[in-house]
C-alpha cells in the first residue's frame, strides 16, 4: 500500500498520508507504520471513519490494550476504550472531561506504565470555524538530550514517586469540585517508584521520565529540594522547541509513544461546545 510520510515538527511527530484505518493493512505496511511510530513517537492520520472494533482492532497490532483503571468512564461495550469528553448525561460525567490539564505521561502512575495511547477525535469544538482544545506534544528525548552535562550527572541515579492521587490532589486545588477517586481506584492505582531518567525499550535513547501531573516528589532529597529540581526539569521539558502542537479535526486520529513525549490538552471550550473522542492504549513493560 503506498502512502507517505510528513514530519510535523523538527523534534517529534509525522502525518502518515494515504492511509485507511478502518481497512486491513498487510505485515509489509503495518511494520512502515511502526517504523515510523519508533522514529517520530507521534503519528497523525488524517480523515478517519473508525468504529470502536475497528479502532481496538488496529491499536492491538502494535501490542496488548489496557483498561483504564477509571473505569467509570470506560466504553460499555469495549472496555479497551476509554472516553475522553466533556459531555455530560444529566449530572454524570461520559467520559474523563479534564482531558489532561497538566503535562504527563499516560498511566506513568502504574507499576508497568503504559507503551502508547491513541486518541479518535470524533466531535471537535469549534468557534468561529476554529478549533479549540489543541494538545501539545513533547519530546522528553530531545528534552534529555539538551540538558547540560552537571545536571545529566546530578538525575542519572534519581527515583521519583508517581501518583494519581497526585494529579487528584492538584484539581482540587485548582478548584474542580468533582475530583475524586474511588477507594477501589486507590487500591489499584497505589504510589509507585520509578526512574527518573529511563532507556527507550525499542531505540534505547535516554528519556526524561518525570512530568507534572502525576510526579509527587523526588526521593532522597527535602521537600523544597525536590520541588525545586522538579520545577527545573519541568519547565525544560515544556520549551517550545521540543513541542509540537496539534490542532484537532474530527476524523483525526493520533497515537503517541508514551516513554519519549509528554502531553497538554488546552482546555479553551465548555459546553455546548463538545468535545468527544475514544482512546486506546497499549500495555507496556516494566521501565528500568
Amino acid at each position: 500500500m503506498a502512502f507517505s510520510i510528513e514530519p510535523l515538527s523538527d523534534s517529534l511527530g509525522a502525518e502518515i498520508r494515504g492511509i485507511d484505518l478502518s481497512q486491513p493493512l498487510d505485515n509489509k505496511t503495518f511494520a512502515r507504520i511502526e517504523d515510523a511510530f519508533h522514529a517520530h513517537s507521534v503519528l497523525l492520520f488524517r480523515d478517519q471513519s473508525l468504529s470502536a472494533d475497528q479502532q481496538v482492532a488496529f491499536t492491538r497490532r502494535f501490542g496488548d490494550l489496557e483498561v483504564h483503571v477509571l473505569d467509570q468512564y470506560n466504553h460499555p461495550d469495549f472496555p479497551e476504550i476509554l472516553i475522553v469528553s466533556n459531555v455530560m448525561d444529566g449530572d454524570r460525567h461520559v467520559g474523563i472531561y479534564d482531558a489532561g490539564k497538566y503535562w504527563h505521561t499516560d498511566l506513568s502512575y502504574m507499576k508497568v506504565p503504559s507503551r502508547g495511547s491513541m486518541l479518535h477525535a470524533i466531535e471537535v469544538p469549534t468557534e468561529n470555524g476554529e478549533p479549540l482544545g489543541d494538545t501539545l506534544f513533547t519530546s522528553t528525548t530531545a528534552a534529555y538530550d539538551a540538558l547540560s552535562d552537571d545536571l545529566k550527572e546530578r538525575i542519572e541515579t534519581l527515583e521519583a514517586v508517581y501518583s494519581l492521587g497526585h494529579r487528584f490532589s492538584r484539581l482540587v486545588e485548582d478548584g474542580d469540585t468533582d475530583a475524586a477517586m474511588t477507594e477501589a481506584q486507590q487500591e489499584r492505582a497505589p504510589e509507585v517508584v520509578h526512574r527518573v531518567v529511563q532507556p527507550h525499550p525499542v531505540t534505547g535513547r535516554r528519556v526524561l521520565y518525570v512530568n507534572e501531573g502525576q510526579t509527587a516528589r523526588l526521593l532522597g532529597m527535602s521537600d523544597a529540594e525536590s520541588r525545586d529540581l522538579l520545577d527545573t526539569l519541568f519547565g525544560h521539558i515544556a520549551r517550545p522547541e521540543y513541542t509540537y502542537r496539534h490542532k484537532w479535526r474530527e476524523g483525526d486520529v493520533v497515537m503517541w509513544d508514551n516513554i519519549p513525549t509528554q502531553h497538554l490538552a488546552i482546555q479553551d471550550y465548555a459546553l455546548p461546545q463538545r468535545r468527544y473522542m475514544h482512546r486506546t492504549t497499549l500495555r507496556g513493560k516494566a521501565l528500568a
